[in-house]
């Protein structure tokens, strides 16, 4: 290797080791030298990027807890992922960011992704201003006096009925013509159920989520009547039914939803098939995601957009607690200084039992423990665990998969302080980028 290389050959080297976004931008102003990844860093890093996974030495780690790590290497590997889905179909892959929004990894995030999908005003300010790229906005309602705010953030902006669409046409248009160009959509509703988990089902009976076959049609047919065509203005449709599933999942969901909305598609330019692809976990089927995307986008010839949050985060970053007591109740039980509630509610709300690194099933290691929470919730419980050694007071237990769907969810049920915001990079080195403290919580009230 030689000993002095160009900017560009040395970005390429530290991409292909999995270093992350701020550690290249430190490159491309100066602040790391040519050599900074030879030898044993270059292979530390680049063999971290291709297991995906943090340490074995975080739960040693001195940082404060509860604390939220994300690995920048794991991200890389899930973001590889991605950007091989996008450049073997040329459809466009979103962050969700109410799946993943800690902004400090954006950086690192834009140099793949195309943009973000927001929920939200605060969502879309957040990708308009942070990450770049195009946001696209879908929410079940929007707000009159934050749609025009939200116009000015928006390059996509998707209605989930065509009264909403109605109400807004006018402020879209006139936007149009302050040099505003917004693409307008509507989400539908498929009426096809592949989620098992009734509150993540989006197409469950009675959902508010989407236009069905039946009100689409009957929007149609009598805005036609009127003499307003309805689809004028739209040029896109969106679909969201998956929540954790495999391509096969949207190949039978495509099918569905070309019987029912195909004969809208002529006029569109873009479909949306929305989140809950399970793609960078192990055993997904690539081949056939890309074969459905090439399939629909060659027959169709429009733009196809996928808007994945877990996917970008999936065994990405860790929650590491401490235990500050140890009870005897019928059974062990470690109290963290952590909570269920407050920091990763998905346990409650799907509910689910959280991996724990380097322990097992109750009964497969010698010490059986309930790990509990630090709330008043007689609940907040993660589960039940076996661990080789009693475990004691000041001991690191780390929770693993912790980056989706809990700094988006997190809350202070009990005055809980947030848990701290800390980044490794792929050489093993940790920076904290946000602790939270009283003035947190105090702000959040009145």
């Amino acid at each position: 290797m030689e000993a002095k290389r160009s900017k560009k050959a040395r970005e390429k080297e530290f991409r292909s080791a999995g270093m992350g976004a701020a550690a290249i931008e430190a490159l491309e102003v100066g602040e790391i030298e040519g050599d900074a990844m030879e030898g044993d860093a270059m292979e530390v890093a680049a063999e971290r990027r291709i297991s995906g996974s943090v340490l074995e030495d975080i739960g040693e780690m001195e940082v404060p807890t509860p604390c939220y790590i994300l690995d920048e290497a794991a991200f890389e590997r899930n973001l590889d992922i991605l950007d091989s889905v996008q450049d073997r179909t040329g459809c466009k892959i979103l962050l969700a960011l109410k799946g993943f929004a800690a902004w400090s990894l954006f950086p690192q995030i834009r140099r793949h992704l195309s943009g973000v999908a927001a929920s939200s005003l605060h969502e879309a300010r957040l990708g308009f201003e942070e990450f770049g790229g195009e946001v696209h906005v879908t929410a079940p309602a929007y707000r009159e006096e934050e749609f025009v705010e939200l116009l000015g953030y928006s390059d996509h902006i998707v209605f989930n009925s065509f009264s909403q669409w109605r109400r807004f046409r006018p402020k879209v248009e006139e936007g149009k013509n302050d040099g505003e160009e917004v693409c307008c959509g509507i989400r539908v509703n498929p009426e096809h159920r592949e989620v098992k988990v009734p509150i993540y089902d989006p197409c469950s009976p009675n959902s508010r989520l989407g236009t069905t076959y039946r009100n689409f049609k009957d929007a149609v047919v009598d805005g036609g009547a009127d003499g307003d065509d309805p689809l004028a203005g739209i040029s896109g449709l969106h679909f969201h039914n998956l929540c954790e599933l495999g391509a096969d999942s949207l190949k039978r969901t495509l099918a569905v939803f070309e019987e029912k909305f195909g004969e809208y598609l002529d006029g569109m330019e873009w479909v949306n098939f929305g989140g809950g692809h399970h793609i960078t976990r192990p055993g997904y089927e690539i081949d056939l995601l890309c074969e459905t995307i090439n399939d629909f986008a060659e027959r169709r010839s429009l733009e196809v957009y996928l808007e994945p949050g877990e996917a970008v985060a999936l065994n990405a970053g860790v929650l590491v607690a401490s235990v500050l007591d140890v009870v005897d109740n019928g059974m062990k039980i470690a109290i963290l200084d952590t909570s269920a509630a407050a920091h990763m509610p998905d346990v409650l709300e799907m509910p689910y039992r959280p991996e724990v690194q380097g322990a097992a099933l109750t009964g497969e290691l010698p010490h059986d423990y309930r790990l509990g929470g630090m709330t008043c919730l007689a609940g907040d419980v993660m589960g039940d665990y076996s661990f080789s050694r009693p475990l004691e007071v000041g001991d690191r237990i780390v929770f693993l998969d912790m980056a989706h769907y809990t700094m988006v969810k997190n809350n202070a049920f009990n005055g809980m302080r947030l848990p701290t915001i800390a980044i490794r990079d792929p050489f093993g080195e940790t920076r904290i980028v946000r602790k939270f403290g009283y003035e947190d919580y105090k702000n959040r009230l009145s």
